[in-house]
């Protein structure tokens, strides 16, 4: 007996070692939210969550209120569902809350990479060059390689007046994500391929076969962030990852002309740093996915809800010919490309409002932070919650701010100048409770996590419709039909996408 003794004590302390681990023994301390764990250890409501996030969050604020705890998959999430609290944790320092380690682990899964010690350089590299000055060059190199990218397409059909059909999703996604390919990592030189035309031959046909492996991969990109791909879905992401960091690799990118200071500034940056060229691939990975995955999305949606509503296209389509008109620009045939600039981008209010109604109804991240200390956390109303460290604090904008009706009255609806004021000009009042909502929308997070692309992001998404405005009339081909629903696996992931495509059809104007 006195043998198996020290057996059985070693197995009852590994039995409770687990329990602890999977959340058995957690209870709710005093001061702390309502805690619901669950049926299921471990994984608690991991299930619910990832299946229908806003069914689920929704049923505990009816349960629980604004503030709740909730097992999800090993870890205790305390989710806020007040606006009015929202400032108290994406303004926080990262002493208290910090998202950095998530991010980290983000990366780490998804593309394999490995995030340097100090980032503080690279975020200095990314704000030089989508803000001010350097977001002037890139919005101009965006443009130019959209307009290719339209017109080449148009030009390869023999009656180019006729009508062209397409799916609306695969149309704005393959035009956006191709444009943003070239315009970050640039064109294959004149001087491998032998001449201009095959040189521009081959960036066409290489953004083609890129974009449909991207496609691939941001469709594994929701399992694959839940760890819930199964063994054929690992291989595929493994099989496209790696594309994706050869096609991307230093040397490849550095012998290309016209590649973006962006991607030269964090590729210089990681070599001064001693990072593996391997590794610095996969950053660029992380690049190209960061800054077109939710733009190729946001412009289909834009575009669909613009047609879906032809008051809203009447509205925007009129104030982009008076803004070409005051640049003394016209379309027309054998006439020069149009120069869409960053200051006539800034002349659209219309047009402002409509992509912001758009990412209100269609952005739906969730923006988790790392609890970093044993604190105390106040609401604006007094009351007060005890928050443990190693837990994570939530906040889920698209219900609490998007589809709040006393905020945005009737939400489910498109409202193109729902962000403008009687007079024409931007609106930022809306209020709750009599109160003013300062975070009205977060389709980009919010406080110092805010992300740094928004802008180019933005102008891309404007460029976009601008020019298929400028040179295309556009219809849907079932205009009738019902709004597409949303693919749930998106949720708490940025843009949704549609549950499946739509047809459209489009010609030239000129």
């Amino acid at each position: 007996m006195s043998l198996w003794l020290p057996v059985l004590l070693a197995l009852f302390i590994s039995v409770l070692g687990g329990l602890h681990l999977l959340g058995a023994f957690r209870r709710r301390r005093p001061k702390e939210p309502p805690l619901d764990k669950g049926h299921i250890p471990w994984l608690g409501h991991a299930l619910d969550f990832r299946n229908n996030t806003v069914e689920f969050l929704q049923k505990m604020q009816r349960k629980h209120g604004d503030i709740f705890t909730v097992q999800i998959g090993g870890y205790c999430i305390t989710f806020v569902m007040d606006p009015f609290s929202f400032g108290s944790i994406v303004n926080e320092t990262r002493s208290k809350f910090d998202v950095s380690h998530l991010k980290k682990q983000l990366v780490a899964r998804a593309f394999g990479y490995h995030c340097l010690e100090n980032e503080r350089k690279s975020l200095e590299a990314t704000n030089k060059h989508l803000m001010g000055d350097g977001l002037v060059i890139m919005t101009e190199a965006m443009m130019k390689n959209l307009q290719k990218l339209m017109l080449y397409s148009i030009g390869t059909v023999k009656n180019q007046k006729e009508w062209q059909y397409d799916g609306l999703f695969h149309y704005s996604s393959n035009t956006t994500f191709r444009a943003g390919y070239l315009t970050l990592f640039g064109n294959e030189t004149v001087k491998s391929m032998g001449s201009k035309e095959k040189a521009e031959e081959f960036d066409w046909v290489h953004s083609e076969e890129l974009f449909n492996e991207f496609r691939k991969y941001d469709s594994l990109f929701p399992n694959l962030v839940y760890a819930m791909l199964p063994l054929k879905g690992k291989l595929e992401a493994e099989r496209l990852k790696r594309l994706f960091w050869n096609v991307l690799s230093f040397k490849k990118t550095m012998q290309k002309d016209n590649v973006s200071r962006w991607i030269i500034d964090h590729l210089q940056l990681r070599q001064e740093q001693g990072m593996a060229e391997y590794m610095q691939a996969r950053f660029m990975f992380v690049l190209l996915w960061a800054s077109q995955s939710n733009t190729a999305s946001a412009s289909f949606w834009l575009l669909f809800f613009l047609m879906k509503h032809p008051e809203a296209l009447k509205a925007v389509k009129e104030e982009v010919e008076k803004v070409l008109k005051e640049t003394n620009q016209e379309v027309k045939p054998g006439g020069p490309l149009i120069n869409l600039t960053r200051d006539m981008l800034m002349k659209t209010p219309i047009l402002d409002s409509a992509a912001e109604e758009t990412l209100r109804l269609t952005s739906a991240p969730a923006l988790i932070r790392t609890i970093m200390q044993d604190m105390d956390f106040k609401m604006p109303d007094g009351r007060e919650y005890a928050l443990r460290k190693g837990d994570r604090i939530g906040i889920f904008p698209y219900i609490s701010v998007h589809m709040d009706p006393e905020i945005h009255p009737e939400p489910h609806q498109f409202k193109y100048d729902r962000f403008l004021s009687p007079d024409g000009i931007k609106s930022a009042n809306f209020y709750k409770n009599g109160k003013k909502v300062k975070y009205f929308t977060m389709p980009w997070g919010g406080g110092k996590s805010m992300c740094p692309g928004r802008f180019f992001a933005t102008n891309e998404l404007k460029q976009f419709v601008f020019l298929m405005l400028v040179y295309f009339d556009i219809e849907l081909v079932n205009a009738d039909k019902e709004i597409l629903p949303i693919n749930q696996n998106r949720l708490g992931l940025g843009i949704v996408h549609p549950t499946h495509d739509i047809q459209f059809r489009y010609k030239l104007r000129f």
